[in-house]
């Protein structure tokens, strides 16, 4: 197998990254979004016979000044029908190629469960940390059946606020709206003392995009004069992640998250979006949230884990 780092063509990257619903952490716009915050990132194709069989993007640094810390998050992404024993030699090649100084510390959190991961291919390595769990819905389907599967409190949430004729919902690329929701999600975190991406990563993301208006969608609800809640969906490829989410007590009354993702679902589907990731689901820290991710009737998965 030959890996390269350099000089990577991003049209092949991208249509690799689409076609194999790859995740956010995985999209070229991720990369280069990061690297204009000053992140170091490593990006490397795995070809092999003359065909492009995996793909991988690292975020990198210095640990204690002397250790290169590379942490490839939901990744690398494979073509399916590379065997266990194919996928362990493109994680031994990436470990031995990757352009950082010594002492290397690759790590590799696969985008898989721990039941889809066969032990060849992780062999001789370690799992250092426990996997990141998540729900997938499949926009493939069509919307009564989304609508089926919908857990029965999800659902009647969801027709009670559809019946409000005050409540207007708009889904559209908006950069305007995208801001503002930012400026919520500012004043949230801070509120609530929570930390995540920072704010500034979302207008590089979409800036870093061939078509920024494509890259992503705001959802947001309006009760007369007032917005009271809105959802930001960060596009890549034929899939959907759900960033962030935003709602004052007069929206968590109406249940308006229900109405904001419903009408995303059906603008994401228009879009030829084939899956929607809505991110982290954990039950213990974050209920509430949970809950309602699981709700939707998804797919929820938890990942295998990070591997050194």
């Amino acid at each position: 197998m030959d890996v390269k780092w350099e000089q990577l063509p991003q049209a092949d990257w991208e249509e690799f990254h689409s076609t194999h619903h790859g995740a956010l952490q995985q999209a070229w716009a991720y990369g280069d979004a990061l690297t204009s915050l000053g992140v170091n990132m490593r990006r490397a194709m795995v070809w092999e016979d003359g065909q492009l069989v995996a793909i991988a993007q690292f975020m990198c640094k210095r640990v204690l000044g002397y250790i290169s810390l590379a942490s490839c998050t939901r990744g690398p992404i494979y073509l399916p029908e590379l065997s266990p024993a194919q996928r362990a030699t493109v994680y031994k090649r990436l470990r031995q190629s990757i352009p950082l100084p010594r002492l290397k510390v690759p790590l590799f959190s696969p985008d898989r469960s721990h039941e889809q991961l066969d032990p060849a291919e992780t062999r001789g390595m370690s799992r250092v940390m426990t996997g990141y769990a998540t729900v997938l819905l499949d926009l493939t389907h069509p919307l009564p059946i989304l609508k089926a599967q919908l857990e029965g409190k999800w659902r009647n949430r969801l027709n009670k606020v559809l019946t409000n004729a005050k409540l207007r919902v708009h889904v559209l690329p908006s950069l305007k709206r995208c801001q503002w929701l930012l400026g919520q999600e500012l004043a949230q975190r801070e509120a609530k003392k929570f930390h995540g991406l920072p704010t500034d990563f979302v207008q590089a993301y979409i800036g870093a995009a061939a078509e920024p208006r494509q890259a992503f969608v705001v959802a947001y609800a309006e009760l007369g004069k007032n917005t009271v809640g809105g959802m930001l969906f960060l596009i890549h490829g034929r899939v959907a992640s759900y960033h962030m989410g935003w709602a004052d007590d007069e929206g968590r009354q109406l249940n308006a998250h229900n109405a904001l993702l419903w009408q995303a679902m059906a603008y994401l589907q228009d879009q030829g979006i084939e899956v929607l990731d809505l991110g982290g689901v954990n039950t213990h820290d974050l209920p509430g949230i949970s809950r309602f991710k699981l709700g939707t009737g998804g797919r929820a998965i938890t990942l295998a884990g990070t591997y050194f």
